[in-house]
């Protein structure tokens, strides 16, 4: 399989220089891209792909079912790097319908380490209760809680001192909660975004909730 992969990325280097052959002195020489994408760990949802993105174009960080933890030095690390060296404009956090993450977290069953991790959406889950309630079946009611924790995770995002700061000295960056659908590969803006001047940290997930 290793060989199958990398016959692969050789079909592609040659694909890619045949197309554009400044293509990888240019990637090379620069990374700016404008995007930082904060997302779920999937393999059916890479971030430049289902973006229609090209490499170069959108710095990343993943982990299981997209959750901003405070207390994550990797996410935190990629966050600084991206508003304070990379000057990126927009942060996107996206999540996905069908999450593994977002299941495994309302199952009355263990999973390891992932039940520490995935503890922030079971509080979620219990701080919309009545809203989840509403909704028609598991799959729609689960559905509902990926879309709750994209926006929870905007709100961590401008809570941190690294866009606190940004915005302090004037930066002009954006943050939007994305969700994405793997039964048609729509991503589907769910009306968070906050920029400079907009954040109130009480309002943002309590709004889109309603």
């Amino acid at each position: 399989m290793l060989n199958d992969l990398l016959a692969r990325n050789v079909a592609w280097s040659r694909q890619r220089h045949a197309e554009e052959p400044d293509y990888f002195t240019r990637l090379a020489a620069l990374q700016a891209p404008e995007f930082f994408w904060i997302g779920c760990s999937d393999s059916r949802v890479p971030a430049n792909v289902v973006a229609g993105l090209d490499p170069g174009e959108v710095f990343v960080h993943r982990n299981v079912a997209n959750i901003i933890h405070s207390s994550d030095m990797n996410l935190l690390s990629a966050l600084e790097f991206a508003v304070d060296a990379l000057h990126v404009r927009e942060i996107i956090v996206c999540g996905h319908y069908g999450c593994g993450g977002v299941k495994a977290a309302t199952e009355d069953q263990p999973h390891g380490l992932a039940d520490h991790w995935l503890e922030p959406i079971r509080r979620i889950a219990r701080n919309y209760a009545v809203d989840l309630g509403r909704q028609p079946d598991l799959e729609a009611r689960r559905d509902r809680l990926a879309e709750l924790n994209v926006v929870e995770g905007v709100r961590r995002v401008c809570e941190t001192p690294i866009l606190q700061k940004a915005w302090a000295r004037g930066a002009n960056v954006r943050v939007h909660g994305l969700i994405y659908g793997l039964k048609d590969g729509r991503l589907r803006d769910l009306d968070c975004s906050v920029g400079p001047g907009h954040f109130q940290s009480e309002g943002v997930i309590r709004e889109v909730a309603q």
